[in-house]
């Protein structure tokens, strides 16, 4: 379990106010909005890059706010990739494994199950900027995942890419869901994304959590006029 509670932080002349937000463990939650509304600041107060200026944000009901980044049992993937250029990839998805001082054999079969889940075992030799960004992508997610992160955080991680590959990492990401069982928190200005991948939606509208539900629950008709407007629905 995910809660935030009554938590707000200013940034420049961007603000969360007073956000309360529960995500069920296992779920897969979709926070949608549009740019600017916060949903990258979300994470990022999850995983512990921010602190909030008021609230808490708590993990399995433990509050996390002394507990450092590498310590929270988070994965981070970014719209960006954010591969370490000079690594190859092998050693880009090793890095936290080594950092952890696990054993090169346990890395080396940790590496090899995440190459061959997302079929870039090939690639292991290259570096990042030989890669197309589906192939780079992949690679994010397996660095991600080989510390057996409790939640995986998900910035995004689509929205660059064609439509081609955005389909078949989709379908990645749902098995993922189902063969790591963790929760993922994924954002994404994309309806279909959301309506597609989560078991649950939120909607952000500038620096407000305005609504949750199941994808069917949300993209209906309902009675909050301004996420009707950004849906393209009527209120009722």
């Amino acid at each position: 379990m995910i809660s935030l509670e009554n938590v707000s932080i200013s940034l420049g002349d961007f603000s969360l106010k007073s956000v309360n937000l529960e995500i069920p463990s296992g779920e897969y939650f979709s926070i949608l909005g549009p740019t600017g509304a916060g949903k990258t600041v979300i994470l990022e107060l999850i995983a512990g890059l921010y602190k909030p200026d008021k609230g808490n944000i708590l993990i399995n009901n433990e509050n996390v706010e002394k507990i450092p980044p590498e310590k929270r049992g988070v994965g981070f993937v970014y719209q960006d990739y954010a591969l370490f250029p000079h690594l190859n990839i092998y050693k880009n998805i090793s890095f936290g494994l080594k950092l952890r001082k696990i054993s090169q054999k346990e890395i080396r079969n940790t590496v090899l199950e995440l190459t061959e889940l997302f079929n870039i075992t090939h690639l292991l030799s290259r570096f990042p900027g030989t890669l197309s960004g589906g192939e780079q992508q992949r690679v994010s997610l397996a660095r991600a995942l080989a510390l057996r992160p409790k939640i995986l955080l998900m910035d995004e991680p689509l929205s660059a890419l064609d439509p081609n590959t955005k389909n078949f990492l989709r379908e990645e990401i749902k098995r993922i869901h189902r063969t790591y069982e963790c929760t993922i928190v994924h954002v994404t200005h994309d309806f279909n994304e959301a309506n597609t991948l989560a078991t649950l939606v939120g909607i952000i509208l500038d620096g407000q959590i305005r609504q949750v539900g199941t994808p069917g629950e949300v993209f209906k008709n309902n009675g909050d006029l301004k996420v009707s407007r950004f849906l393209g629905l009527s209120a009722s």
